[in-house]
């Protein structure tokens, strides 16, 4: 309840700081401290210590996964901040409400992730959803940015649809809101099912999981890049763990009635997501297509439900929040976010160029990096799940990814500059984009230094 309390609170201070501050470096200072206060807040519910105590009535439960999963949702955005709170000025004049709209996705983000009501479900999805609707039209008088915030709040419009449907059903066979009931349900009538169905596709949808992820690559292309990295990172990995939690809690006695369906999605997303961005030439789609692909492992976790699926997600989430957003750090800087733009880049930086290239390992699934020990997680779990042709698979796939993701290190370093344009980069980004890089090889190595928390 400290992060739910702590980043409500956080975005109204916000909301009034823009003309309550003179400058805008005092607004991002002030933004900065709240969320340090929020990861406080954060950590002491992790101690077990309630700032404020709050009767949930049984709908909301802050156990460790969805503590463990608030914490690494703050860290990550804090990240964010560093890297790229400043490229958000140049978005529109309205720089503090950004940041609130941030917070407000965080408090979501907290109802989504600690969720035993389907109404708190719903609630959290919708207070993620219509922030990111602001923050991908922010860029006013871009049409790209007009049409992907337009487009994402018809389809989502559209999945929130399905979502209300299919809890109107679900309550209809088990007469309950709580997924503890839902689960406990004997029969299973065909209004369950149907129920069960329609939140299936929901969530997908919002997942961006195939065939619901046609309108992934057009907003995130089309938003401003500086809010594509949030939305690609933090937001997505807290849709997964609103799919795992409504699966695990509500529907895993109904798993012989889903778990084909999922493996198929899972087979679409990652066979999708790869061969699409194989072809791009851009580096911000190819990204929005890895991020399908991303979401295709991540499903895995819904398809196995058992505890390495959960410690696998959560690591997932770690390691790919924090390589894409140091990716995208870089790409708000560059003028040309092509691949030919990249062109002799490591000459001109070669210790960011270095920290991009352990970022690309880690979405690739390099061994010493976080993002191949969460993956080896995902494919464990599948295997304990019942299906080795899935995880096989996934491994195809994964080996597909390497080519698109060395093919900007191969921009990086083996292409002339030509007439690139100086990049202009701070010694302070130079040096958080060192930590997250050292951090990405450190969880590599050691992964229980994140997944002991869930256990003591």
């Amino acid at each position: 309840m400290n992060t739910l309390i702590l980043s409500a609170l956080s975005g109204v201070v916000m909301m009034f700081s823009g003309f309550l501050l003179g400058s805008r470096s005092a607004v991002r200072t002030l933004a900065h401290i709240l969320l340090l206060v929020v990861i406080a807040g954060t950590i002491l519910e992790l101690r077990g210590i309630e700032i404020v105590h709050i009767d949930t009535r049984g709908m909301m439960v802050f156990d460790r996964f969805a503590l463990m999963f608030m914490l690494v949702a703050n860290l990550c955005t804090f990240a964010f901040f560093a890297l790229s709170s400043k490229d958000m000025e140049r978005v529109g004049s309205n720089y503090s409400d950004y940041f609130a709209l941030i917070f407000f996705i965080l408090s979501g983000i907290v109802l989504a992730a600690s969720f035993k009501s389907l109404l708190i479900l719903f609630l959290g999805i919708e207070i993620i959803s219509i922030p990111l609707y602001i923050l991908a039209g922010s860029d006013k008088l871009n049409l790209k940015s007009n049409e992907a915030s337009l487009k994402y709040f018809l389809m989502g419009a559209f999945s929130t649809g399905l979502m209300l449907m299919g809890i109107a059903l679900v309550y209809g066979a088990s007469g309950s809101f709580d997924t503890t009931t839902i689960h406990a349900t004997q029969a299973v009538p065909a209004l369950l099912v149907a129920g069960m169905m329609l939140l299936l596709f929901s969530m997908a949808f919002k997942a961006s999981a195939a065939p619901f992820h046609f309108w992934t690559p057009d907003v995130y292309d089309g938003s401003p890049t500086v809010f594509t990295s949030f939305m690609a990172t933090v937001v997505k990995a807290a849709f997964f763990i609103a799919f795992m939690r409504l699966f695990s809690d509500a529907f895993s006695g109904l798993a012989p009635q889903w778990k084909l369906l999922v493996s198929i999605m899972v087979a679409l997303t990652l066979f999708i997501g790869n061969l699409t961005a194989v072809f791009q030439q851009s580096v911000k789609r190819m990204l929005a297509y890895s991020s399908i692909a991303q979401a295709g492992f991540m499903l895995l976790a819904i398809y196995s439900l058992n505890s390495d699926a959960k410690e696998g997600l959560l690591l997932y989430a770690a390691a790919y929040s924090l390589a894409t957003i140091g990716i995208f750090a870089v790409l708000v800087k560059m003028k040309d976010q092509s691949f030919e733009g990249f062109n002799g880049f490591a000459r001109q930086h070669p210790v960011v160029a270095g920290a991009l290239v352990i970022f690309l390992l880690s979405l690739a699934g390099i061994p010493l990096t976080a993002g191949f020990i969460s993956k080896f997680y995902m494919l464990r779990a599948t295997i304990d799940g019942g299906s080795l042709g899935l995880a096989i698979f996934a491994v195809l796939m994964a080996a597909v990814s390497v080519y698109y993701y060395f093919r900007l290190i191969q921009s990086m370093y083996f292409k002339d500059a030509g007439n690139a344009v100086e990049v202009p980069i701070s010694a302070g980004f130079r040096a958080t984009l060192i930590v997250l890089a050292a951090l990405t090889i450190v969880l590599g190595l050691f992964p229980q230094l994140l997944t002991s928390w869930l256990y003591f």
